[in-house]
């Protein structure tokens, strides 16, 4: 038995690619720029290394997503990995991408409202806002020198 389960979160690195397949399927292609902390052996300060890792979703949720998507924005994908082969000019040439199966907005969009929901079903007309603003939980430290790994 084997799992193929991919959850990241990240920015996107490009505005979205929407295609269509000769039979008819839309496909969605994007980018999701993902950092990994280490701590940097000579300064021993930590530093973010990015990881830049391609994202394909399919069918009609694909063109409804490409409308919220863009350069910039946050998002959480949960997915599959894909290895991909093929030759060009005589050259084998391969890539390791993600098929998605659910995407959350974790930034605001262009329209300033808050997306937070899987955009299976995205969000219809923003709310009328409310009374009391809403304030953000306290910013913590996720990273501390004395966790071990």
């Amino acid at each position: 038995m084997s799992i193929n389960r991919v959850n990241i979160s990240g920015n996107l690195t490009r505005d979205p690619d929407l295609r269509m397949t000769q039979g008819g399927t839309q496909v969605l292609s994007f980018g999701v720029a993902v950092n990994d902390r280490r701590r940097n052996p000579q300064s021993g300060e930590w530093e973010d290394y990015p990881n830049f890792v391609d994202c394909t979703m399919f069918g009609a949720r694909a063109e409804a997503i490409s409308r919220y998507l863009s350069k910039g924005a946050k998002v959480a994908i949960e997915g599959k990995l894909r290895y991909s082969s093929w030759e060009r000019d005589g050259q084998r040439r391969s890539k390791l991408e993600v098929i998605v199966d659910e995407i959350e907005f974790l930034s605001r969009t262009q329209q300033g409202r808050s997306e937070g929901g899987y955009a299976s079903a995205p969000t219809s007309a923003p709310s009328a806002p409310s009374a009391a603003p809403v304030q953000a939980p306290p910013s913590v430290e996720v990273y501390d020198e004395d966790i071990p790994f």
